[in-house]
């Protein structure tokens, strides 16, 4: 199946046994982490609306990745606070650049990974990968998918525990300029499709406002930059607005190395 004709739905009361609760809200509050002597965030504050998409960019060092692992609860801050209006970081899932998919298990078996421990139901996993476009790739190993196939069973695992925060750290980053482009239309369906509170890291500028709805740019510790991307969906990347949105975050990133 083609990813144009994935089937962006798949059964939620299955998984669930009622409809999903839509996306959680994310507070930070002076947030501070550190590496030894190495200051990541001297005060970080952010606050992000459920069902929101934003992506944050900033040069190589900056603490991107790092904030995705403490939104996620993989790392801890070492002051301020962290708060989801959901409860705690187990409404939060993380897809990674690298797929992370076990190569002794069958695609459809990765899927099942992200039902956690106490729920696996085959035939839901079979449809979260036809909502990515790979039911009929369900029983192949990992090592027989190319890698947007493979980041498209990272997709399916992330999607079908059904989280409420999707943090995403360049899971596009080591594809080809076509199957990126796919992709990314595919995650900004299943975006619409689900409504989880999504951040998106990218060195990618142009993918942050395809993506987003506000973009943020991290410096010196802290939120530096947060621009609202009000431009309508689908983008076009040659629309005058987005070049000169593009133009306006890039401007500040490069200012950085004069």
């Amino acid at each position: 199946m083609s990813m144009s004709k994935a089937r962006i739905g798949f059964n939620v009361q299955a998984v669930s046994g009622q409809h999903r609760a839509g996306g959680a809200g994310l507070t930070l509050r002076s947030v501070k982490k550190a590496y030894g002597d190495r200051v990541i965030f001297r005060g970080l504050s952010l606050d992000v609306p459920a069902g929101q998409f934003v992506a944050i960019v900033g040069r190589s060092g900056c603490g991107k990745s790092t904030l995705l692992r403490l939104v996620a609860g993989l790392e801890k801050p070492d002051g301020g606070r962290i708060a989801f209006d959901a409860g705690d970081a187990s409404h939060a899932r993380i897809m990674f650049q690298e797929p992370r998919l076990l190569p002794w298990a069958r695609a459809v078996e990765n899927v099942e990974i992200g039902f956690g421990a106490a729920f696996k139901e085959r035939s839901v996993a079979i449809e979260a990968l036809d909502s990515v476009g790979l039911a009929d790739r369900a029983n192949d190993w990992p090592l027989a998918l190319s890698g947007g196939q493979s980041q498209r069973v990272s997709l399916a695992r992330a999607l079908v525990g059904r989280p409420r925060l999707l943090a995403f750290d360049e899971p596009l980053g080591a594809l080809d300029a076509l199957t990126r482009i796919e992709m990314q239309r595919l995650l900004e369906r299943v975006w619409l499709r689900d409504r989880f509170t999504g951040l998106l890291v990218t060195h990618d500028v142009a993918e942050a406002i395809a993506l987003a709805d506000r973009v943020v740019v991290v410096e010196d510790g802290v939120a530096a930059l947060d621009l609202p991307v009000d431009l309508a969906r689908p983008r076009e990347r040659g629309d005058a607005a987005f070049v000169a949105l593009e133009g306006l975050i890039l401007s500040r990133l490069l200012a950085r190395s004069d």
